[in-house]
């Protein structure tokens, strides 16, 4: 399930409002350090796609993604689109340079 707050609810509307909807894909956007987190991006349906409606928008996640992340949120900050789950993605490491 995608769930969709009511900020980012408004935020897609705005933004969609002269446009014609397109599906929206959560994907994992590398990290560096921190490890990859997740991510939004207009895109297409794929084979292997699990597809989701919330807020008036569909959402596409692949399977495998799905299966790791769980139940994932969509929410507005300051700074943009937060993209959270049930279960954080895992990886990243040490940033040291030398």
């Amino acid at each position: 399930m995608v769930e969709l707050s009511d900020t980012a609810k408004q935020q897609l509307e705005d933004y969609f409002k002269d446009k014609e909807a397109s599906a929206i894909r959560v994907y994992a956007a590398g990290g560096c350090c921190s490890g990859p987190r997740l991510a939004l991006a207009l895109d297409e349906p794929r084979e292997g796609d699990q597809s989701f409606a919330s807020g008036g928008f569909t959402f596409l996640v692949d399977q495998a993604l799905f299966s790791q992340t769980g139940n994932i949120r969509v929410d507005m900050t300051p700074y943009g689109f937060s993209v959270d789950s049930d279960n954080p993605l895992e990886g990243g490491g040490s940033c040291g340079r030398g």
